[in-house]
């Protein structure tokens, strides 16, 4: 039995198709193993969202052949499609395949014997036009369900459009389907993913579909406790999502909204869809109806043109909002894509020490949001998150929480108070008594 290892960078939707890709695998009767127990296969899957992710691949790389130096090397995922002849020439590479290639690896790399030179089966981004159905499972304490892939947006820094190609969903029906296997492992939590989720519904290069339609169906289905939307954008979060899942069976209060930047200038030469007012909106809606909601936000620094006054701006109006968290992500230059061509290039420097503003008023947002759920009850869904002696979870309304270790609360759901924030910025519990929840 040949031996198979995995390694995934990057967002929630590669994890999705890393896993579902592994079961392939085993299906054909490879063991899947880990990178350090000397594989016959190394698959990489690869972000390419920051050049820091470009790098990480070569890294994973040099690994590999430290720990098999006859071992075959396959490259998947996003920067196999933008840049797949770089990766070639990376020593010890001996396949790349694009975005239409990666789901039929084992059919196209044959045995997977060494070649005498790379294998490049990538083709151009237009021939990405199938849904591949993926899930993670087995892999962590909730499973990232893929509902949706590509992008339609061409948003000024981004590559995802030439990465993953056109707008596409599975339907209800099938996603549903996924979602009742998920259950049947007794899954106690589902992430919702894709590239653009709130864009939901389109099939063969035709909208048949909603996200609400996908969020009232899931919500009825037995067996999976909770159900969380990885990340929406918020011209698409409409009124009508918010209402459902404020009242909803198994969607937790949380969402992730991109925001990017909250100066409305920045906003239109990074080509996005909305304008500050709306974003603002969406967070006061949120919270009219969910108080205890968590909302996370993504912002970029130091795109071209951004002055320091557009960066206060944007300071300025994320202190002022209602929100528990940052993703705070340092500009930087993606080929083939509008903004390095764009006059008014922000200093490196400068660029770093915007992003290290915003990751300490980050903190503090996330430690004022701790502390306004302290005294409350929470449900925990623990995890096999062990350090010190304590164990690690999170409340529906991602509250992140510590409680001494106890090998029979991994993976359950429990009921507990919020005491008090430790030194490290957990949340500290009254001790979970061993009643599990019924389900």
């Amino acid at each position: 039995m040949r031996k198979v290892a995995f390694y995934t960078l990057g967002c929630k939707l590669n994890f999705s198709e890393t896993s579902t890709i592994s079961r392939q695998f085993a299906e054909k009767g490879y063991q899947k193993v880990e990178f350090s127990e000397t594989p016959d296969i190394f698959i990489i899957n690869t972000c390419s969202v920051t050049d820091n992710a470009d790098k990480k691949c070569a890294k994973i790389v040099r690994e590999a052949q430290s720990i098999n130096p006859d071992g075959y090397v396959a490259i998947i995922g996003c920067y196999a499609q933008l840049k797949p002849k770089e990766i070639s020439e990376i020593p010890g590479v001996d396949a790349v395949l694009g975005a239409a290639e990666k789901f039929r690896l084992i059919e196209l790399l044959d045995g997977f014997v060494k070649p005498e030179t790379t294998q490049v089966l990538a083709s151009e981004i237009k021939e990405a036009t199938a849904f591949n159905n993926a899930y993670s499972i087995n892999d962590r304490t909730r499973t990232f369900l893929k509902v949706q892939d590509g992008c339609n947006y061409h948003c000024a820094f981004c590559t995802i459009p030439l990465a993953r190609g056109k707008s596409r969903s599975d339907s209800v029906e099938n996603i549903l389907s996924s979602a009742r296997e998920i259950a049947a492992t007794e899954v106690k939590e589902v992430v919702l993913t894709g590239v653009n989720i709130g864009d939901f519904g389109i099939q063969d290069g035709k909208r048949t579909e909603r996200f609400v339609d996908l969020v009232k169906a899931i919500d009825e289905v037995e067996g999976i406790d909770r159900i969380r939307i990885s990340s929406i954008e918020p011209n698409l979060l409409t009124n009508e999502i918010i209402e459902f899942t404020s009242s909803s069976k198994r969607f937790v209060p949380h969402f992730h909204i991109p925001l990017q930047s909250g100066n409305n200038k920045t906003l239109r030469r990074m080509r996005r869809r909305y304008l500050r007012e709306l974003y603002e909106d969406r967070i006061n809606k949120i919270k009219q109806l969910m108080p205890n909601c968590c909302i996370g936000v993504d912002v970029i620094v130091g795109f071209p043109g951004e002055t320091h006054e557009d960066f206060l701006d944007t300071y300025n109006f994320l202190n002022e909002l209602n929100i528990s968290y940052l993703h705070v992500f340092t500009y930087s230059e993606r080929a083939n894509t509008a903004a390095p061509e764009m006059e008014g290039r922000v200093p490196l420097k400068e660029r770093k020490e915007r992003s290290k503003m915003l990751r300490i008023l980050s903190e503090k947002k996330k430690q004022q949001f701790y502390r306004e759920n302290l005294g409350s009850t929470a449900t925990v869904l623990f995890e096999n998150d062990i350090e010190n002696g304590m164990m690690h979870g999170f409340t529906e309304n991602y509250v992140r929480v510590a409680a001494k270790y106890d090998p029979m609360l991994i993976n359950e759901l429990k009921t507990v108070t919020l005491k008090s924030i430790n030194e490290n910025g957990t949340v500290a519990v009254e001790e979970p008594e061993m009643v599990f929840e019924k389900h």
